[in-house]
């Protein structure tokens, strides 16, 4: 299961903004993905980072994001965030069998 750690965040522009949501799960092969819906849009893919074994795998192709995992959690971190930020965010998990 993943779930936020928060609903709603408000920032002023070129602040910096850090998301997060928390895991659980009892695999070790662990993939982390990231979001982002503006209105009226298809969601789109930010990242995705592993996490557990798979902790050296990541797919970042916007450098003003960056993401930290841990064993329970991960962070979407949003350098210098933009008008355009704004939007819904997701974090989503998926697992290999052991």
């Amino acid at each position: 299961s993943i779930q936020p750690k928060e609903t709603n965040i408000y920032r002023k522009e070129v602040e910096r903004v850090t998301l997060s949501c928390l895991y659980d799960t009892s695999s070790d092969y662990v993939e982390l993905y990231w979001y982002r819906q503006s209105l009226n849009r298809e969601p789109e893919l930010l990242l995705r980072k592993g996490a557990r074994s798979w902790s050296r795998y990541e797919y970042i192709p916007d450098t003003r994001f960056q993401s930290t995992t841990s064993d329970t959690s991960t962070e979407l971190i949003i350098k210098s965030v933009t008008l355009s930020d704004s939007a819904l965010y997701y974090c989503a998990l998926r697992v290999a069998a052991q």
